[in-house]
């Protein structure tokens, strides 16, 4: 069973991202993922988490490839790699046309090139290549001023068919975000590429509360993101879940059942269950604006020995469940 923690751009809360983190390493997750949007700066939340954290894999997930340069991104993720002790996950996106062009003013075209282009280029500068020229041919090229780091991982967040094929042939692993299930269990590279997929997830044993905050966070991507998810989801099959939610921003259970996990602890580690089959990692991902008590059931009902009897936890799954049988693990 393999775990991580995700929030979304819209969760600006220094102090709970820095408190999850905390709790997300003490519980033995494998990582915590950052995401930015237009709030908080990833590399520099991922920076103090750095020091902050003892063992866990922190991960950017995931910046914009329009938002930095190619330089700069492999500068930021060979810095975070040394700060973390070698802990750090570089996540990069095509982001949004309204991310793009109403924060960064810089035209969305081609987006699959540019993931494309930008993975490549960043790539070859944390292995220690020359920096590409074009804008200014004269120019004499540079390499990264600090010890190469090939073996840094680079997972890419993809969703679109083109995006996806990009995914397969060069990333070390893959943020599927609103993908269905049968399509995520479709992907097959013909290489190790590690899946990190998951619910929107919140634990509470009152159910009426837990439904509403995944379903607030799950009308805020499909009403007020811009049109990218909601084609998305709807070219999947969910076309009237998705015109319901934007005319009556009410969410209908299809997308719920397909895309969050909520309720009291034992069914919310049901349904983690579920992922855990289909991911390498499952990321558990926190809507924004939870009060603390609702993140820290969710992430203590979430973690990887949640549930495990104490013979098992001690023993990681060896002496104490040998000794009290197999079923008891």
């Amino acid at each position: 069973m393999r775990r991580g923690i995700g929030f979304t751009p819209m969760e600006v809360r220094r102090d709970v991202l820095l408190r999850a983190a905390a709790l997300a390493d003490e519980l033995g997750f494998e990582v915590f993922s950052v995401a930015e949007g237009w709030g908080l700066d990833a590399a520099v939340l991922l920076a103090e988490l750095a020091v902050r954290t003892r063992r866990i894999t922190l991960v950017a997930g995931v910046l914009s490839v329009w938002s930095r340069s190619p330089g700069q991104l492999a500068m930021t993720a060979a810095t975070l790699h040394r700060l973390s002790g070698g802990r750090f996950v570089l996540g990069l996106g095509a982001s949004s046309p309204q991310l793009v062009e109403g924060w960064h003013d810089v035209r969305y075209a081609r987006p699959a090139a540019k993931l494309r282009e930008v993975t490549t280029r960043v790539r070859a500068l944390l292995g220690g290549e020359r920096a590409t020229v074009s804008a200014v041919p004269a120019a004499r090229p540079l390499r990264l001023g600090q010890r190469p780091v090939p073996e840094l991982p680079i997972w890419l967040a993809a969703s679109g068919p083109r995006t996806i094929a990009i995914a397969a042939e060069l990333a070390d692993g893959w943020f599927p975000l609103y993908l269905r299930r049968d399509r995520i269990r479709a992907f097959a590279p013909d290489r190790p590429v590690t899946v990190a997929a998951g619910p929107f997830a919140v634990v509470d044993p009152d159910v009426a509360v837990a439904r509403e905050a995944v379903a607030t966070c799950t009308a805020t991507y499909l009403s007020a993101m811009g049109d990218i998810y909601p084609r998305l989801v709807a070219s999947q099959g969910l076309a009237d879940e998705v015109d319901t939610v934007r005319s009556t921003r009410t969410v209908p259970p299809a997308l719920l059942d397909e895309f969050t996990a909520y309720g009291p602890a034992k069914e919310v580690r049901e349904r983690l269950a579920d992922w855990d089959a289909l991911a390498g990692v499952t990321i558990v991902v926190l809507p924004p604006g939870l009060p603390w008590p609702l993140i820290e059931a969710t992430i203590r009902a979430a973690a990887p020995d949640a549930g495990t009897p104490a013979a098992c936890r001690t023993s990681g799954a060896g002496a104490g469940c040998r000794a009290g049988g197999a079923d008891m693990c």
